[in-house]
């Protein structure tokens, strides 16, 4: 354990770190007059010689900070005087920091729901101000600082700066842009506006230079290039700068809000809840023991920091079967997640238990959801002519035709090799696919033409496809590519890069290609896997006929 100056809500207190142990807060409890800071993350005691000579007594070892205005001696805390300055985000000196007044401009403060945005001229009193504050930083793109919204943040940075805030912007949390996102259509001097339930605002526009520039002053603007929209953070002004603008350029203005769905429940994250655990140590080190891919370990540390934190006061011995069965009732019904996602948790929980732990499975046997029965969406052969016939650039010609023509998954796509392409026997060879598994594919005889050409073009060196450092080529990218030559090639349909390779399956099977084949190019474990395109194909619907044919005349 060690012990700090704290000093909270006007007040000096003694901070307390230690990892999370029940029986030390009980021991406290009992003792000492402890709170919570949920702002700091730690708990803390009064600061006072009475409280620090209680707190040795009960745990002898405390180690405390050696600093000169804390401590008289080694041994005992003094009481702070009037005039030391603290800064309550970080617990450390400001170095009796005075602001100053001698400013041509004010300061522009921008409050969002884990950050606070500040605006303001260049003066190294403000400077050695911020940086005192934990975690602030400084962001080129935006020109602005960067400070966390939490704890006292907020009320020091407007006591600090007083009267010379001459704007302050308060708004909801941060869009999270989405999959489920849909290009909208717009017309040459259509403006549309959608008031997003995240707090933001979306903006479709076709190019207009002056609506780009008022964007872009906008702290927190962003681009989707995927879905060819900007967003930027809500506020009355900036709603109103937007809608002027739109008025003097004679722009029709479409202004739209999402409805928002109060009973969903949001993820628990570090700042909603005290004493927020993080996931184990021994968990990672496990799963990278067994050589679980990087996203299956974010994947799983994410799930189950969720699950720990909802008991978070709960060791995790205590938990039981029935509190684990609660834990995923309250997932469907409050968080109505989907059934992936559920179905992710439940292997997230029971690998901690079962194989951190060596526990029995018997415990966790939880029923699990059938999953929804959907089939994938595919393109028509000649739609798949026209979306390549519109993709210009021959890179991400390459690319697509390469997706489609070996059906591979868009991670596989990423980590293809320029050895991997075997000319001589026609295969492409994929390594280390999902479940770790090698296998092969078909090498397309026109695709073999165009990659020659590709790589006279653009040289690449081990990847096939690299991005500009040398690296793997983003996978944002190709989703953008994809989407783009949709567009172009007029294709309504919802689909994206696994599409083409539904699309390979399902253009085999029509063709005549035996289902088994099928099922070792796609590198599918189960035969059942590849039986859902027996689904799909329409091939041969022209000479069924409907029994309902068969019948007489019908009055």
């Amino acid at each position: 354990m060690k012990a700090r100056k704290l000093f909270y809500k006007s007040e000096c207190r003694i901070a307390l770190d230690f990892t999370y142990n029940a029986s030390i807060i009980d021991a406290l409890k009992k003792k000492l007059d402890i709170k919570w800071s949920a702002s700091n993350h730690t708990w803390h005691i009064p600061y006072s010689i009475e409280s620090f000579e209680k707190l040795k007594g009960l745990f002898p070892d405390v180690e405390y900070a050696k600093h000169p205005s804390l401590h008289a001696d080694a041994s005992a805390p003094k009481i702070p005087s009037n005039e030391a300055t603290e800064n309550i985000a970080t617990n450390t000196k400001v170095n009796n920091v005075k602001p100053s007044t001698n400013f041509k401009n004010g300061v522009s403060v921008f409050v969002f729901t884990k950050s606070i945005a500040i605006k303001l001229p260049k003066n190294d009193t403000d400077t050695r101000f911020i940086l005192g504050i934990r975690y602030s930083r400084w962001d080129a793109k935006q020109y602005c600082w960067i400070v966390p919204q939490y704890g006292q943040n907020l009320e020091l940075i407007k006591s600090y700066f007083k009267d010379r805030i001459t704007e302050f912007v308060v708004h909801t949390e941060t869009e999270s842009d989405s999959s489920s996102n849909k290009e909208r259509k717009i017309g040459k001097d259509d403006l549309l506006i959608i008031k997003t339930t995240a707090g933001r605002l979306k903006l479709y526009f076709s190019i207009h230079p002056l609506l780009m520039k008022t964007i872009k002053n906008i702290p927190y603007h962003h681009w989707n290039s995927q879905s060819k929209y900007w967003t930027i953070p809500f506020a009355e002004r900036f709603l109103a700068d937007i809608k002027t603008i739109a008025e003097n350029e004679h722009l029709k203005l479409i202004y739209e809000e999402e409805e928002l769905d109060k009973e969903k429940k949001s993820r628990t994250s570090p700042y909603d809840i005290p004493n927020y655990r993080s996931c184990p140590e021994e968990y990672v080190l496990k799963l990278k023991e067994l050589r679980y891919s990087a996203r299956t370990i974010t994947a799983y540390k994410g799930l189950f920091e969720e699950f720990v934190n909802f008991y978070n006061m709960v060791a995790l011995q205590e938990i039981d079967e029935t509190m684990i069965t609660s834990f995923l009732r309250y997932l469907v019904i409050e968080r109505k997640t989907s059934i992936s996602y559920q179905n992710q948790a439940i292997n997230a929980i029971k690998f901690y238990y079962e194989r951190v732990l060596g526990g029995q499975r018997k415990v966790y046997l939880v029923d699990r959801p059938r999953s929804e029965k959907k089939l994938p969406s595919v393109m028509s052969e000649e739609e798949i002519g026209r979306l390549l016939n519109v993709t210009e650039n021959l890179k991400h010609k390459s690319i697509l035709m390469l997706a489609y023509s070996a059906g591979l998954r868009l991670s596989e796509l990423v980590n293809v090799k320029i050895k991997d392409i075997d000319s001589n026997r026609m295969q492409i060879r994929i390594e280390q696919a999902k479940g770790k598994k090698d296998r092969y594919s078909v090498l397309s005889v026109k695709l073999l033409e165009v990659l020659r050409q590709y790589v006279k073009k653009y040289h690449p060196k081990v990847l096939l496809f690299e991005s500009r450092d040398g690296g793997a080529y983003s996978t944002r990218s190709i989703q953008a590519v994809m989407q783009e030559s949709v567009a172009k090639a007029g294709i309504t349909k919802k689909v994206g890069v696994h599409t083409l390779r539904h699309s390979f399956a399902t253009h085999l099977l029509e063709n005549g290609t035996d289902l088994r084949y099928i099922q070792s190019l796609l590198g599918h474990e189960s035969s059942k896997t590849t039986e859902v395109y027996t689904h799909i194909t329409t091939k041969g619907f022209d000479q069924i006929k409907s029994p309902l044919d068969n019948l007489g005349s019908l009055k």
